[in-house]
């Protein structure tokens, strides 16, 4: 899942940027309010991570600006202003969910899940297909019963498409929700990594990862038109 990170503070935005890598998320970190509008115009992305007090353009300014554009990702503000004004006037300006600085980096994952959940359909926690099991909540994955021994980018990868399970998802769509903007879309990163999943998903039964050639890729218990 691709996250925007808006946050001006160097030390908080990198705590939360290699914290949100950590858990398997791909996360585009700008440190103004000028650049996140960039980015959230640009990018398809999952969820947005906004703090209010910025330069250039405040965090209720890019979440209407961004709202304006016909962007519908959640968003969650951050804000060390714990006032019921600033509250309505986040929410109002197309804002999902409000935090309060300092806050738990565990809380803020809760809301981030929950936010992601219901928006724009709700989501579920555990996917299922075939006896392969992944557990969105925990991060894991197991195959027969047994864990998957996956890396954060293995696992982001075979979340999103366990997500889409049954529909051929391309190149572009892997790029634009697994990787962040430093991905290097002529790199053959998307193959070296979705050979190493289909080595660990595929190893215990029949194959359910799935190239189609000139199109993508398919997590299915039952291959189809030609891999």
């Amino acid at each position: 899942m691709r996250l925007l990170l808006a946050e001006d503070d160097a030390r908080l935005g990198e705590m939360l940027a290699r914290g949100l890598r950590e858990r398997s998320y791909a996360v585009d970190w700008a440190r103004d309010g000028e650049r996140a509008v960039y980015l959230g115009a640009l990018n398809r992305y999952d969820a947005a991570i906004l703090d209010v007090r910025m330069p250039k353009k405040d965090g209720f300014q890019v979440c209407r600006e961004l709202r304006a554009r016909g962007r519908t990702f959640p968003v969650l503000m951050l804000t060390a202003r714990d006032t019921v004004a600033d509250k309505i006037t986040g929410l109002d300006a197309g804002g999902d969910d409000y935090l309060t600085k300092p806050f738990d980096f565990g809380e803020l994952l809760a809301r981030l899940r929950a936010l992601m959940r219901r928006a724009p359909e709700l989501l579920p926690a555990t996917i299922t297909v075939a006896d392969l099991t992944v557990d969105t909540r925990a991060q894991r994955a197991e195959r027969g019963g047994r864990p998957l021994p996956l890396t954060p980018k293995e696992y982001a990868l075979l979340e999103y498409l366990a997500r889409n399970a049954g529909t051929v998802v391309s190149r572009a769509d892997l790029t634009a929700h697994v990787w962040d903007d430093n991905h290097d879309p002529f790199s053959n990163a998307i193959e070296v990594n979705i050979n190493r999943l289909r080595k660990k998903v595929d190893a215990a039964g029949p194959p359910l990862i799935h190239t189609r050639r000139g199109a993508g890729y398919q997590l299915a218990a039952v291959e189809g038109h030609g891999s």
